[in-house]
């Protein structure tokens, strides 16, 4: 037990579970704090909402790791684990301004809402044919059965990787799921794996593209610059990783909230079933928001002496952005604890804010919202199956989920 007045303890397994309570002191108490994070390398942990909205905007805050004042050993443990060793270094989470500009605008000419859009009904089948995997037997594990498959099997297609090569990535990016709270090499190992498919894919697209996100980013072009292999295979990559964890994340913790929430689960259900779609569009952001799918922001490392919140950080210090903590912070949200799913006022931070807004955001929303919605339709008593305390949360820094989600419901 920690007395009344003492930090509170991170990073536990007990910590992962609920980390609302700890981040609520943070705030109060060290709302700039510096700790030891499980890797051993030291960082600080902004907390409040206007600090992260300032810190998450700051030019001054690099997304490169060179910047981090640490030894090559300490820059290793930050970021993806592999990417370095991989050669997937350049993408949006690792570069800053001019370069990030221009990768940015050319995966934008490639990653279009109109690609997004019309991407909606592949999205909605695969939701149903999961569903239709498991509707007949009464009971499912929700992140094995459904939310961790639907957004691989998504983002494959969206990629165009082939259906015959789709369950490789599936093992991949399970393997990158298993050992993400654990030994850095066991994720290093699928980043390989998942390298030298791309390259080979890449090289074929080249010479037979196709109406893909890959055969776009091969063609996009910006005054004559086009991607370069390393830059399309990274792009690829961090679209797959930061893509599929995110989305997995938001439909389970998003279904969990809402088996906790039955009065705001209860309004949603009658909203889907009268053919509303308001609730609906508010209810993500207000999941997003409540108990979102990235805890961090990804690493920033800053270029300069700055100050936070009061707080002098030195050049070369790593900044971790405390999405959870700023999007629960009273000061911003009206009471922060509670989900209402009709929160107008709702400017989250859950995709980050700046330049570094998540470029898939729009692609995870589409399937967070078809996931619930089908599911809440399709599956209309589904209940939670056990004690919510016997519920294991994945460890890790960057991402918060479930690792199962046991449900139970009529059987179809």
């Amino acid at each position: 037990m920690n007395a009344p007045n003492a930090a509170p303890e991170l990073f536990t397994w007990e910590f992962a579970s609920d980390p609302y309570p700890a981040y609520a002191w943070l705030r109060e108490n060290s709302p700039v704090h510096r700790t030891k994070l499980p890797s051993g390398v030291e960082a600080w942990l902004v907390t409040r909402y206007a600090d992260a909205r300032q810190a998450l905007a700051d030019s001054r805050l690099s997304k490169n790791p060179e910047h981090h004042a640490e030894d090559a050993q300490g820059k290793s443990k930050t970021g993806i684990p592999g990417e370095r060793s991989a050669n997937l270094m350049t993408h949006l989470l690792n570069i800053d301004p001019p370069d990030h500009t221009r990768l940015r605008r050319l995966v934008s000419k490639a990653f279009t809402p109109r690609r997004v859009a019309e991407f909606a009904p592949r999205v909605q089948e695969l939701a149903d044919d999961l569903i239709d995997g498991f509707a007949s037997q009464g009971r499912a594990d929700l992140i094995h059965d459904f939310a961790f498959p639907l957004p691989i099997y998504a983002i494959c297609d969206l990629l165009g990787v082939p259906p015959e090569d789709q369950d490789d990535f599936r093992d991949w990016a399970g393997m990158m799921i298993r050992h993400g709270g654990g030994p850095r090499g066991g994720v290093a190992r699928s980043v390989k794996k998942i390298r030298g498919y791309l390259a080979e894919l890449i090289h074929r697209k080249r010479n037979e593209p196709g109406d893909d996100l890959i055969s776009g980013l091969i063609r996009a072009s910006d005054h004559g610059e086009h991607l370069t292999e390393n830059e399309a295979a990274a792009m690829c990559f961090v679209l797959l990783f930061a893509g599929f964890e995110t989305t997995i994340n938001l439909i389970g913790n998003g279904v969990y909230a809402l088996l906790g929430n039955p009065e705001q689960r209860a309004r949603l259900q009658a909203s889907i079933e009268g053919g509303e779609r308001e609730l609906l569009d508010t209810g993500i952001e207000e999941l997003l928001r409540y108990d979102g799918p990235v805890e961090l922001a990804t690493w920033r490392f800053a270029t300069e002496p700055l100050t936070i919140g009061g707080q002098s950080i030195a050049a070369g210090d790593p900044v971790l952005v405390v999405l959870a903590a700023a999007d629960r912070d009273p000061a911003r949200f009206a009471e922060p604890d509670t989900l209402d799913l009709s929160r107008r006022d709702n400017q989250h931070l859950g995709y980050g804010h700046g330049i570094h807004y998540c470029l898939g955001a729009p692609l995870a929303r589409l399937e967070g919202t078809t996931a619930i919605e089908t599911l809440l339709r399709r599956l209309p008593d589904l209940s939670l199956s056990g004690d919510p305390a016997d519920l294991r949360w994945r460890g890790g820094l960057i991402m918060r989920g479930l690792r199962t989600l046991p449900v139970e419901f009529t059987p179809h």
